[in-house]
Formats: structure tokens, C-alpha cells, sequence
């Protein structure tokens, strides 16, 4: 049996639907809250495919409850670790160490323990290394540097990705993938999908920055494909094209309609707006909307190579204006 960890995300429950359609029959998703189902349960319907999701076998477990593994990982042969947290608000450093770490040692652990077949790890382009002076593109060689700063997010994904190498020196088969990204429907309050929200309500600025981006349905089926495969021990970047935020957002604005960003946020008017942002949240004690570390990011420009995974699965990406075109009408809708 398949057990997929974070199955009312947006790539678990995509993840799921890709099984289904494929032939799979015996799926376990993990849900902590029983509610949450129901976020899978509408992308089914959202694709109209709502007749398979009676298909999968729901485990309302959690990845930092022991107890609750130990139930949810019985007569597993294969794990879909799709469970994370993503943040770049600092005061969130000890959920996402606890989430992201601890969690994926848990999983990591039961998958000895239980003797799985295999395992996948959905890590992030923010675990990758660090560009050297001599180096134009990151790759899954390209190595990490203690000394450089590093997000919260990036360190907890990077501090995974060792729990999962050590399972695979205790004679787990494992696989990773980073991708960078993930554009996909049915999740317009969060991630990617908050973009299109954002965009709808108006976005006038734009940053100098760029980032790799992937359709959700390209990440699920590189997954699959790789567990299928023989393939153990390795990682690999899930990029379908490299662009400006820029570019994206303007792209985005002009599919569903929506006004174009105008004005480019600077430097030292980014640099000022997490300052405020910081001030304002003690002073208010609300949740920060900005950090210093989404600031490096929105102006980082470092370019990702997706080179290994097309060449060991010769797989073609989906065009990224392509998919946002599929996107923008399932955001109509």
C-alpha cells in the first residue's frame, strides 16, 4: 500500500489524484484534521474527477505523533512524503525546524522500521547550495555554504533533506525531489494559488528578482516515475522555466484580467518596508507579512537547471505560459 504524508496539500492531493488516474488502488493519504479532507475532496471535483476520491483510504494522523504513525504505516510498502511547512516569518524558526526536521525523521524512522520499499521526499529549491564566484546556474551538485545567510525555511528543508540521506545509509531506497515553484488550481488562499488572489485585488509593485517555476501536475508525475524506477540515492530539481516576478505577475494579471504592476519596489523600499513591517507587528502583535530573508529573495536572481531530470527521465516540461492559461480559468470558475 502508498501512504502519502500532507494529502490536502497542493501537491499530496494532486499527487493523489495522479495515482488514481494511473492505476494505483490502494492509497492511504494522512490528514491531522479530518475538516481538511474536504480541501482534497473539492480539487477532485474541481477536475471532475470526484468518483475516485472514495477511492483513497483517509488516516487522520499526524507527523509529530508517534502513535498515529504507528497506525498509519501498516502493510506500507511505498511513502509519498508530501507533509512541510512553509514560512519565511522568523518567529516561526521553531514550527519549521519541529515540522520540517523532526517530522521527516519521524517518517524517515517508521519507513525502517516497517521495512518500506522506498521513499519520497519533497524538499524545496531552497535546500540547494549556494552559487560559487565561478558558477552561473545552481545544480544538484552545487554546495551548500554554512557561512552564507540562510531563511529559517531553507535551513529546516536543508536540516530534512539530512534525515532522509540517513535513511538512506541504513539501506532505505530514497529519492528527492527540489522543485521550485509550484503553480497549480484549486488552492487560491495559499502558496501559488494566493498569487492569483493577490493579483486579482491589485499588486502595483514588482521586484528585479526571478525563481524557478513547475506545474503541480509535472512535480507528481516526475514523482511517481521515480518511484517506479530503480532510481535511489539521488535528488533532483523540478524546474520548468526560470523567470522574472516580474513577468509572472504581468503574465497572471493579463489571463484573469486584472491590472498590470506599474512601479518597481527597490532595494532600500523593501529593505525599509520589513523594518516597518517588524515594528508594526510588535507594536500590534500581529503575524509579520514581510521578513529580510523574503527580501533577499525577491531580489535574488539565481537561475536553477532542471538538466538532470530531463536527461534520466527524458521528461518534457509543461510550457509555464501554457499552464497558467489552464490556471487562469480554473481561477474563473
Amino acid at each position: 500500500m502508498i501512504l502519502v504524508t500532507g494529502g490536502t496539500g497542493l501537491v499530496g492531493a494532486h499527487l493523489l489524484l495522479h495515482l488514481l488516474e494511473n492505476g494505483e488502488e490502494k492509497i492511504c493519504a494522512m490528514s491531522r484534521k479530518s475538516k481538511q479532507i474536504e480541501k482534497a475532496k473539492s480539487l477532485f471535483e474541481l477536475y471532475k474527477k470526484g468518483d475516485l476520491f472514495s477511492k483513497i483510504e483517509w488516516i487522520q494522523a499526524d507527523i509529530l505523533d508517534v502513535p498515529s504513525l504507528e497506525i498509519a504505516f501498516q502493510d506500507i510498502t511505498q511513502v509519498y512524503h508530501c507533509a512541510g511547512f512553509i514560512s519565511f516569518n522568523p518567529d516561526d524558526e521553531d514550527q519549521l525546524r519541529k515540522i520540517n526536521i523532526e517530522g521527516t525523521a519521524n517518517i524517515v524512522n517508521f519507513c525502517i522500521d516497517k521495512k518500506v520499499q522506498k521513499l519520497c521526499h519533497v524538499s524545496s529549491i531552497a535546500a540547494l547550495g549556494d552559487l560559487a564566484p565561478h558558477e552561473t546556474e545552481v545544480t544538484e551538485t552545487t554546495e551548500w555554504n554554512p557561512e552564507v545567510l540562510h531563511s529559517d525555511y531553507a535551513i529546516s528543508k536543508y536540516g530534512a533533506e539530512m534525515e532522509v540521506w540517513r535513511g538512506l545509509q541504513e539501506r532505505l531506497q530514497v529519492v528527492i525531489v527540489n522543485p521550485g515553484i509550484i503553480l497549480g488550481p484549486g488552492f487560491w488562499n495559499q502558496g501559488s494559488g494566493l498569487l492569483f488572489t493577490t493579483i486579482q485585488k491589485g499588486m502595483p509593485f514588482y521586484t528585479r528578482g526571478s525563481s524557478g517555476y513547475v506545474a503541480v501536475t509535472d512535480v507528481v508525475a516526475i514523482m511517481k516515475q521515480l518511484m517506479d524506477s530503480a532510481c535511489s540515492g539521488e535528488r533532483f530539481i523540478l524546474i520548468a522555466e526560470n523567470r522574472s516576478y516580474k513577468d509572472i505577475i504581468t503574465t497572471i494579471a493579463q489571463k484573469i484580467g486584472a491590472q498590470k504592476p506599474k512601479l518597481e519596489a527597490k532595494s532600500f523600499l523593501l529593505h525599509f518596508a520589513w523594518r516597518f513591517d517588524y515594528v508594526l507587528s510588535k507594536l500590534l502583535i500581529v503575524k509579520r507579512k514581510l521578513s529580510k530573508h523574503s527580501v533577499i529573495s525577491l531580489q535574488s536572481t539565481d537561475t536553477f537547471s532542471s538538466q538532470k531530470i530531463q536527461t534520466y527521465l527524458g521528461y518534457r516540461f509543461k510550457a509555464i505560459d501554457g499552464y497558467l492559461d489552464d490556471m487562469a480559468e480554473y481561477f474563473r470558475k
